[in-house]
């Protein structure tokens, strides 16, 4: 075959054609993975068809035939929901028994948790510099404006309630648990044998009981060790109790990681002359905590989910409050509504811990590079 014939013969090929439409978009992703085969599309024939059910039974019974407006239960004269609780009672589930003229303060400490957070969690956040100090600050920031001083209204934390008490002893525990953790881990692996019994004796003991039992011991037994003149506020134990209970099991995480690194990454970080703190900052810990990011954010999650046993010591969280409103004779019988609006705060809070993991683990692999 001559030039002319080859170059005559590409011309005449025809252009680069797309893709069947079948194969992609909504409609190949449902092939794939749900009509694969006549098994599968048994399954989800079946699957569509009861959340079908459920979905269209609880819209009906949540939206079209609810009600929205009345100062008890008594006006909700419907089959659905009877949601008039909410104009009544939304505020002390916000917020608990904290002054009602006082609110705008957690208002404020809560638009300000997003910049203190931003610098930490997402790359070229504008300022970051300047906003990692403010991070360093905001504890004692969020602590003058909910607890009060420097001009502010004092507030007595037997005030503090609602999901404001959950987020408040969340975040606290989230926020300490992680590096205590890590501390934990490295003191078990330590090859001085008295920090590493401490560590092992402290990370088992915590483990071995149910946190129900260190909120007991916060609240019952720790007051009887402290001098006369010393007395914790009980959110402060809560939250000691909170989150030495995380650090124990974050250290467990965190050696998990640990022990999946190479040897060959400790050798090459002597080599390189670097000391053991150097070593673990710069080279093991990063991929330790890369390796342990589902373990630690789970950790997370079960860590305020757990917040709601402050109702055990006496304190009023989001389903305390929820439990104390179905029991008024003006809101009975409605457990159903009460622990749906619950419920939604909790998977809120929880499920976008679980989506930015899904985007710190995507982030930061390097197996697709």
């Amino acid at each position: 075959m001559t030039d002319q014939a080859f170059h005559r013969q590409q011309a005449e090929l025809l252009p680069q054609q797309p893709a069947p439409a079948t194969t992609v978009g909504i409609v190949g992703w449902a092939r794939t993975n749900l009509f694969s085969s006549w098994s599968n599309s048994v399954v989800t024939l079946i699957a569509i068809y009861i959340l079908w059910l459920v979905i269209s039974s609880f819209v009906q019974w949540a939206f079209i035939d609810a009600d929205v407006s009345g100062t008890d239960r008594f006006a909700c004269t419907s089959d659905g929901a009877c949601w008039a609780w909410i104009d009544q009672r939304i505020q002390q589930f916000l917020y608990g028994f904290y002054p009602a003229g006082e609110t705008w303060r957690i208002n404020i400490a809560f638009v300000l948790l997003f910049p203190a957070l931003a610098p930490w969690m997402f790359e070229n956040v504008p300022g970051a510099r300047y906003l990692r100090w403010f991070s360093i600050a905001y504890p004692v920031i969020a602590t003058i404006l909910l607890a009060g001083g420097l001009g502010l209204t004092v507030v007595t934390t037997d005030k503090f309630g609602g999901f404001m008490l959950n987020l408040t002893v969340g975040l606290a525990g989230i926020v300490l648990s992680l590096p205590f953790g890590i501390i934990l881990a490295l003191g078990r692996q330590s090859r001085l044998p008295v920090i590493r019994i401490l560590s092992i004796v402290f990370i088992e003991s915590v483990r071995g009981v149910p946190l129900i039992t260190l909120l007991f011991v916060s609240n019952i037994i720790l007051p009887i060790f402290l001098p006369p003149d010393v007395a914790l506020d009980s959110v402060v134990r809560v939250i000691v109790m909170v989150t030495a209970f995380a650090s124990a099991y974050m250290a467990e995480v965190i050696r998990g990681g640990l022990q999946a690194i190479p040897n060959g990454q400790y050798e090459a970080a002597q080599a390189m002359g670097l000391s053991y703190w150097k070593s673990m900052r710069l080279i093991i810990l990063p991929q330790a905590l890369k390796i342990s990011i589902p373990g630690v954010v789970n950790t997370f999650i079960g860590l305020f989910k757990d917040t709601t046993l402050v109702i055990i010591i006496g304190l009023f969280d989001i389903l305390g409050i929820a439990n104390a409103m179905v029991s008024n004779p003006d809101w009975l019988g409605l457990s159903s509504e009460t622990y749906v609006v619950v419920a939604l705060f909790f998977f809120i809070v929880c499920f976008s811990m679980s989506r930015y993991s899904v985007h710190l683990e995507r982030k930061l692999d390097t197996t697709k590079r």
